[in-house]
């Protein structure tokens, strides 16, 4: 199975017997049936090889090569799950529900949750722990409130929510020359942080950081060098954090140019996405095709797609304030009209809550504008 383009993959998956046969290869690759719901081995077939049933005298159960993978009690034809799986991994970008619907002749429902379920498949996870060279960073993915309608952001600062709740806070890992990674952090960031790098990174190697609190623990575990890019230093010999900055703005480009934006609850299953196209940019269409199929028995049932995602509890760890900048910190109040709207303990918390430049807040304070953002701003 070797093919150099989509034409001659779609020409190739077009016949159901051949799609069928080319499932079974890829799933028993030594020709050994495994029954998948007690693992016996050597299955029979019958009814022209579509179905099988297992040996085991307290089993026998009856299943066909599509029970107990991602394409499970499917109504597609095996060919149009085929050559999602082709369009999904050969693009560079990755493929939005609606070109795919267009593509493959299917309903945008359909082939938005065909895209959710490849996307549970091709979650495949590190291959070994990182060793040598690493770099680690942060980055928030979602929406910015300072994008949004001035009636929505007055909506959003009156009800006192934190600006981090509209966007994910995603870790990534890299291994120069090596594979990478990417998960979304819940809870508190402090904690996870460091504990996702000490189980992905083998003991006393080397990472890169910048200089953000979160990686100050990884000293005692690791060889940790740091860039500070406030002070515009990005590069400082062998120490720098541009590959996985490289690497996230790959991402950040499939989001703008392909989906232009992504739900919170699901924005796991675009890392995992794109971070196995990542890993295995190297190879051709072809192999990277098979190699999704690694993990084909994931099932990812439509009740678990739509399900509401649990909350983590948010730790809020209190930790000294620094003396610098202290005029930062003097609490603001955020006025319509002569009425309060919203109370913010520093000027980075109101431009982070509200979206609105800290530098027209800051010019209102100082008497230079009568309004930032439609409000007036007062120290409380």
């Amino acid at each position: 199975m070797q093919f150099k383009n989509f034409h001659e993959a779609s020409k190739y998956f077009s016949n159901e017997d051949v799609c069928r046969d080319e499932l079974a290869k890829l799933r028993w690759k030594d020709g050994i049936v495994v029954c998948p719901k007690c693992g016996t081995a050597g299955a029979y077939t019958y009814a022209n090889c579509i179905w099988y049933k297992c040996k085991s005298v307290t089993c026998k159960s009856r299943f066909s090569v599509t029970v107990g993978t991602f394409c499970e009690n499917t109504k597609l034809p095996l060919s149009k799950w085929f050559m999602g799986i082709w369009l999904i991994s050969a693009h560079k970008k990755g493929i939005s529900s609606c070109q795919l619907s267009r593509d493959l002749g299917i309903g945008r429902k359909a082939a938005w949750f065909m895209l959710h379920r490849i996307r549970e498949m091709l979650r495949t996870g590190l291959t070994k722990k990182m060793e040598g060279i690493s770099e680690a960073d942060e980055m928030y993915v979602g929406g910015s409130i300072s994008n949004k309608h001035i009636s929505v952001r007055k909506k959003y600062a009156e009800s006192g929510n934190n600006w981090q709740e509209n966007k994910s806070l995603v870790l990534g890992l890299i291994q120069r020359e090596g594979e990478a990674m990417a998960v979304v952090v819940e809870g508190d960031a402090y904690s996870q942080i460091v504990t996702t790098i000490k189980d992905n990174v083998k003991p006393n190697s080397h990472v890169m950081t910048d200089t953000h609190a979160y990686y100050s623990p990884l000293s005692a575990d690791f060889t940790h060098s740091t860039v500070n890019h406030s002070a515009n230093e990005f590069i400082r010999g062998n120490a720098y954090t541009n590959t996985i900055e490289g690497m996230f703005s790959h991402f950040k480009r499939s989001i703008y140019g392909i989906y232009h934006q992504i739900s919170k609850k699901h924005t796991q299953r675009y890392l995992d996405e794109f971070i196995m196209r990542w890993n295995s940019r190297k190879i051709s269409d072809t192999e990277r095709f098979k190699l999704a199929f690694n993990t084909m028995e994931r099932r990812l049932t439509y009740n678990m797609l739509i399900a509401e995602k649990e909350v983590p509890e948010v730790v809020i760890i209190e930790r000294a304030p620094s003396p610098r900048h202290d005029y930062l910190r003097k609490a603001i109040l955020q006025l319509s009209g002569d009425e309060v709207v919203g109370t913010y303990p520093s000027l980075k918390a109101a431009k982070r809550a509200t979206g609105i430049p800290d530098t027209n807040i800051s010019m209102v304070l100082k008497g230079k504008r009568k309004s930032a953002g439609g409000f007036k701003w007062v120290y409380a």
